[in-house]
């Protein structure tokens, strides 16, 4: 999609085109990028609750003008109730991933908003809460048709959801996964969302929403207590960046992967081919995957934990030794990884060019699949990634914060474009980054093309243990086995495959020309006005 400069004065990216339209609204009437992105923030919580909630996280990228962008970093902690020995005397040699006891990480989402919208302030923002949540609200109340995804997503997990208190009575018929198109509404949702407008979003944390969350978590025995809540508070930090020969990217610093999305530009940076898409750019960005993921899978975790600094792999001479190591005709040996991860990512950027990358999670599909009664929150599951092993980066601990694969993208070209991108789904999230930004910024396809075109994705895949490397169907079958001759152990499945993730972008061009894209494999648009 694109407009030309006279006619553009903002455009939203989301997938779900209800959440993509809420923030367009916020656009016309005057707001800013980050009040459309709380807009279509709240919307999107309501109807694409599979992949995210006001129980979850989120990280932002924020640029107003020049220079490095703002990062803010809503990732809750552990509950200060939860240790090792704790999973330990309940029998688990793992964390467990669904129910109560899976629900034991502080939701930050509701304060990301909050520390978003001081930054909105001082960009002149004016909308009310309640005119920001007016569509999350009323999709809440009037309700919305279940998304194919949604009943996809509901159907392959129902066995391990159907336990979960709560869990039936909101996004169940019955005991069956809802039929597509069938509506969902979520009353106490917006009984919830109409409070925060009330009370300040502050509420969720310190006041009277605060005390029926922890009241809600304490009776289904989660061990997330009143004061996990009140402690909790949104971050702001430092990005990561790094040099490319036709951009400068930046990504959020640890408990998130960026790190790992760098490292993957820069070593493929240093080993760029002539073209896109065929053996060549897909070998590379995998085998570069391979040694930023033995990187990030040995050290990122809490930064208060990590003995190292993130930034350390950034230098330029240890990059090079990095990309010196890569095989560019045959497949590293490949034992690690984990890809489960259901996200939303969306972009603004408005008519003055302040732009904003924008990633929520709840973790795995549903979360915890706990939904708490008084509220209609469904709670997130990110503290399933952490270890039951005291020597491991990751490992729990009370007030711990756990290792996030969710991290949104900004990026400055040489030539004075602003691009904001990003992607769902886990250990997918920094392949289709770096496919999607290669193709767009290093091969000049145009931006549709990029997030349009054929994906693949490194790693364990929902479902199977197998760690393969699972390639959509639409590339040339002289890629694939030019693949699998090179030693990967390839997986083909179909086109547009919802395991590569729901990936979008919004460019702003130095002339004022402003375009989108975003992800057929999901149910979002790119909206402009």
């Amino acid at each position: 999609m694109r407009h030309t400069p006279r006619a553009t004065r903002g455009m939203v990216v989301a997938p779900h085109h209800l959440a993509a339209q809420a923030g367009l609204r916020v656009l016309r009437e005057g707001g800013n990028a980050i009040e459309a992105m709380v807009a279509a923030g709240a919307t999107i919580a309501v109807v694409y609750p599979h992949m995210n909630s006001l129980g979850g996280d989120n990280f932002w990228l924020l640029t107003g003008g020049d220079g490095a962008p703002t990062a803010i970093d809503a990732c809750g902690a552990a509950a200060s109730a939860v240790s090792i020995d704790f999973y330990r005397h309940l029998g688990y040699e793992n964390m467990p991933t669904r129910g109560p006891l899976a629900a034991i990480t502080v939701a930050g989402a509701v304060s990301g908003w909050a520390a978003a919208l001081d930054i909105a302030a001082r960009w002149g923002g004016r909308l009310p809460l309640a005119r920001l949540f007016e569509d999350a609200i009323y999709y809440a109340n009037a309700g919305v048709p279940t998304t194919r995804s949604q009943h996809q997503n509901t159907a392959d997990h129902l066995d391990e959801l159907l336990p979960c208190p709560g869990f039936a009575e909101v996004f169940l018929n019955g005991d069956q996964a809802p039929t597509v198109g069938a509506p969902l509404r979520q009353p106490r949702l917006a009984a919830t969302l109409e409070q925060l407008a009330r009370r300040g979003l502050d509420d969720f944390y310190r006041g009277e929403l605060a005390a029926s969350l922890a009241a809600d978590l304490a009776h289904v025995d989660s061990p997330l207590r009143a004061a996990d809540l009140h402690a909790h508070r949104a971050l702001s930090v430092s990005p990561l960046s790094v040099d490319l020969d036709c951009a400068r990217v930046y990504q959020l610093p640890p408990p998130t992967q960026g790190l790992a999305s760098l490292i993957i530009l820069a070593l493929f940076d240093r080993m760029r081919p002539p073209e896109a898409d065929g053996f060549d750019h897909v070998h590379r960005l995998i085998e570069a995957t391979k040694s930023a993921f033995r990187v990030r899978d040995a050290h990122i975790a809490d930064p208060a934990t990590m003995r190292v600094d993130p930034r350390e792999y950034l230098d330029a001479a240890r990059l090079d030794a990095l990309a010196g190591e890569i095989d560019l005709a045959q497949a590293a040996p490949w034992a690690t990884g984990e890809a489960r991860g259901d996200t939303v990512w969306l972009g603004a950027i408005d008519g003055a060019g302040r732009a904003v990358s924008f990633i929520q999670s709840i973790y795995w599909e549903f979360g915890s699949g706990l939904v708490l009664p008084q509220t209609g929150i469904t709670w997130q599951n990110r503290g399933a990634s952490f270890r039951l092993d005291a020597k491991a980066p990751n490992a729990l601990a009370p007030g711990r914060r756990p290792f996030h694969t969710i991290h949104p993208a900004l990026a400055r070209l040489r030539d004075g474009r602003l691009m904001v991108y990003g992607c769902m789904g886990g250990d997918g999230q920094p392949q289709s980054q770096a496919a999607v930004f290669s193709r767009y910024a290093m091969y000049d396809q145009p931006l549709q093309q990029a997030v349009t075109a054929p994906r693949w994705l490194l790693g364990r895949t929902w479902g199977t243990p197998r760690l393969n490397l699972t390639i959509e169907r639409r590339f040339p079958a002289e890629v694939r086995e030019a693949l699998a001759r090179a030693g990967h152990d390839v997986e083909v499945v179909a086109g547009f495959d919802e395991r590569m993730g729901h990936a979008g972008a919004v460019v702003r061009r130095p002339d004022g020309v402003i375009e989108g894209a975003a992800d057929p494999r999901g149910d979002g648009i790119a909206a402009a006005y």
